[in-house]
């Protein structure tokens, strides 16, 4: 157990400098490593998905505040945009909990490897939007929020690798981008959070320590060292070349997609 809370806290401090370097809410690196972790702890295999992904949403709820709060004091928020968007991020989050409780373990990571895919499209084509398009009003933001929260809450993330393309697209500068999709974050991880721990309330056989998909050793862990890493990641995010960061964040991704892939094909 010490191995897997130090292997815990490792994840959660890298998650943290993510949370606050590109406005993601960590859950990207975060879901495979407690894939891989619960099973190396021998957790009922048709529950593991599951409890990464409800696992990793508990985390971004505090790991998306300390990251937002530190970019707020950079004025790197529009409060505004996320007002508008958060309805329907939370409706389509909690709808998307219960719609993975109900997809099959590898259709799940399939459609986290698919998400990798795209994220990793979007990061190197880099096209640069009109210049005439700006944030759409109440209902469009909701719709996109909708869209958002359903597939943050199927792949267990904060929505930044969403938000920040889609905020970008629009003429929001990259900081404020970043900054925004941060307090997005704390919303989607909300409804998420209480999304998984409701469709896993009567599961059986889960693990000790577990309340529906939930495993709070990891948990705890996760947070105490993401919410003390996330205002490094603001420092470093307003002070370094982002796109670079973020072509180098691709190549991350390209490993971790490619790793999990073998898996659900070796299984």
């Amino acid at each position: 157990m010490l191995s897997a809370i130090i292997t815990y806290c490792c994840l959660g401090a890298f998650a943290g400098i993510l949370a606050g370097l590109l406005g993601v809410g960590g859950g990207i690196v975060i879901v495979p490593m407690l894939v891989f972790a619960f099973g190396w702890q021998d957790f009922p295999s048709q529950y593991i998905m599951l409890l990464a992904l409800g696992t990793s949403l508990g985390s971004i709820m505090f790991t998306s505040v300390s990251s937002a709060l530190s970019h707020s004091r950079r004025g790197a928020v529009d409060w505004r945009a996320v007002g508008r968007i958060a309805p329907g991020i939370m409706l389509g989050t909690f709808c998307g909990s219960h719609l993975a409780a109900l997809l099959p373990k590898k259709g799940l990571q399939v459609f986290f490897v698919c998400f990798l895919a795209y994220v990793v499209s979007q990061m190197l084509r880099g096209k640069k939007p009109k210049a005439s398009r700006e944030l759409p009003g109440m209902a469009g933001m909701s719709c996109a929020g909708g869209i958002i929260g359903v597939i943050s809450s199927l792949v267990g993330i904060g929505g930044g690798t969403l938000s920040v393309p889609f905020l970008i697209w629009h003429n929001v500068e990259i900081h404020r981008a970043i900054g925004t999709s941060a307090a997005i974050g704390f919303p989607i991880a909300v409804s998420g959070f209480l999304g998984y721990l409701v469709a896993g309330w009567d599961a059986a056989g889960l693990p000790a320590g577990s309340l529906g998909y939930i495993y709070f050793p990891a948990l705890f862990s996760l947070v105490i060292c993401s919410m003390i890493t996330a205002p490094l990641g603001v420092r470093i995010s307003h002070s370094l070349d982002v796109p670079r960061l973020k072509r180098c964040f691709a190549v991350l991704l390209i490993v971790v997609g490619a790793k999990m892939l073998w898996d659900v094909f070796a299984a």
